[in-house]
């Protein structure tokens, strides 16, 4: 036996009662309903940030461009695409996701292939939106329904209770009060 077994017998039988401790507490939670859905033990729904990412593409900006423009023009036009590939110079893939919580997630790509440095053809997903379906899609507001009030109607002005006006002052000397001597000797 060694000499200071006596004094590391504490600190090691505390460590293997915390290690049986957590153990039984982990193996515990496994019993536990963890998360379904956007819920958290079927009770809690955590924060869940929105992500947005990519190239926002609508109908509107797509309709401007047209075979045969260069890459600067198409670049000019629908902005950097998220992806350009070395091994496939003559495309450029236009990607955007967006998740938000409680909706269900969007993604679309746009791929432009070119000939050269003209473009050749644009490649469209079926659902690609117009400016105003994009943003009534992303519009949570109007989902909600608590647009906030920003003006009283005529009754509610009248309704108002008159504020009290504050007495006025009275005119208040500032500083000490002297009288001096004339400038100039009266005659």
């Amino acid at each position: 036996m060694h000499p200071n077994s006596r004094n590391d017998s504490p600190i090691r039988l505390g460590l293997l009662a915390l290690t049986a401790a957590l153990t039984t507490l982990l193996s515990a939670c496994s019993g536990f309903p963890s998360v379904s859905g956007d819920k958290v033990f079927g009770l809690v729904r955590p924060y869940r940030m929105d992500i947005v990412q990519g190239n926002v593409l609508t109908k509107e900006q797509v309709a401007k461009v047209k075979p045969g423009m260069s890459r600067a023009q198409v670049r000019d036009l629908l902005g950097t695409s998220l992806l350009t590939d070395v091994f496939h110079e003559d495309r450029w893939d236009y990607v955007f996701t967006i998740r938000r919580q409680g909706i269900e997630p969007q993604q679309r790509l746009v791929v432009a292939w070119f000939d050269g440095d003209l473009l050749k053809q644009l490649d469209l997903p079926p659902d690609l939106p117009s400016e105003n379906e994009f943003v009534s899609a992303i519009n949570t507001r109007e989902l909600r329904g608590d647009a906030p009030k920003l003006a009283l109607t005529e009754e509610e002005r009248k309704a108002l209770p008159v504020p009290a006006k504050p007495p006025t002052p009275a005119a208040e000397t500032i500083g000490v009060q002297r009288s001096f001597p004339p400038l100039e000797a009266q005659k």
